[in-house]
């Protein structure tokens, strides 16, 4: 979205505020946020559970070891919510999504991309979505929801990895991930790290702090960490955000 986190704030100052043609928009100002050197951050580690290749995890690390270097207390976490918030993630998103487009391209499947395809053929494996389903997946949100944001009361911070693997191809939708017993990560597996957030609309950046180290193309594409935090806590995310960017920087990525 842009090469500074400056830029980055520079233009949610722009966009913060309630839009008075949304009377949904939240009535949220600007609010600068106090010194977070004092504020704990959590990572998450590689534990054997969540695939990911290692110089993802590397990357992680080394985002660590920059903030803790400016000061800020670090410390790795284990949040108890991430695979029930993943699961609702796919009810709302891919099955609930495809339900919500049906009407619309209903007779016209061979026009769609093949990543909508894909998209759809997701929701097909769940099968179909009723309606008592979905009030239960409502009802167990509101409840994640809160559970959430009471653990990250302790912690209002969190570091992940991005994506499970570095940049890939277009069309490429299956990794092998060294470290993991030579297991495959398939699309929707390599981008949970980002779901988790997006079912909470909850504030997240992401800044370019490794190189992938893989042969070819690839090689030398930058690898991101997540930077997330609590609804409307926006400020504090940017924050961290800016003082990984203070360390790693904007590089040119490679031209092949």
């Amino acid at each position: 979205m842009a090469r500074s986190m400056e830029d980055v704030s520079l233009l949610f100052n722009l966009l913060s505020g309630q839009d008075v043609a949304d009377p949904l928009s939240a009535p949220v100002t600007v609010r600068p946020p106090t010194d977070l050197r004092a504020v704990p951050i959590g990572y998450l580690e590689e534990d054997g559970l969540l695939p990911a290749t290692p110089e993802t995890w590397q990357a992680v690390r080394d985002a660590v070891s920059a903030l803790r270097g400016q000061g800020f207390r670090v410390t790795p976490v284990r949040p108890s919510w991430l695979e029930e918030a993943r699961r609702l993630w796919s009810t709302f998103f891919v099955r609930c999504g495809a339900m919500f487009y049906e009407p619309v391209i209903r007779g016209k499947h061979e026009m769609l991309s093949p990543m909508f395809r894909e998209f759809l053929s997701f929701s097909q494996e769940s099968g179909p979505l009723g309606g008592e389903e979905l009030l239960q997946a409502w009802a167990s949100l509101d409840l994640l929801r809160s559970r959430i944001l009471s653990e990250m009361a302790e912690v209002p911070i969190l570091l992940t990895p991005v994506c499970a693997v570095p940049a890939f191809l277009h069309g490429e939708r299956c990794w092998p991930v060294d470290g993991m017993g030579g297991r495959e990560v398939g699309y929707l597996d390599a981008m949970r790290f980002m779901q988790w957030f997006n079912l909470l609309g909850a504030p997240a950046a992401v800044v370019p702090v490794g190189r992938a180290a893989c042969a070819g193309t690839l090689a030398g594409l930058p690898i991101g960490v997540q930077i997330a935090g609590r609804p409307f806590e926006d400020e504090a995310v940017l924050a961290v955000a800016a003082a990984l960017d203070r360390t790693f920087g904007y590089l040119p990525p490679p031209l092949h």
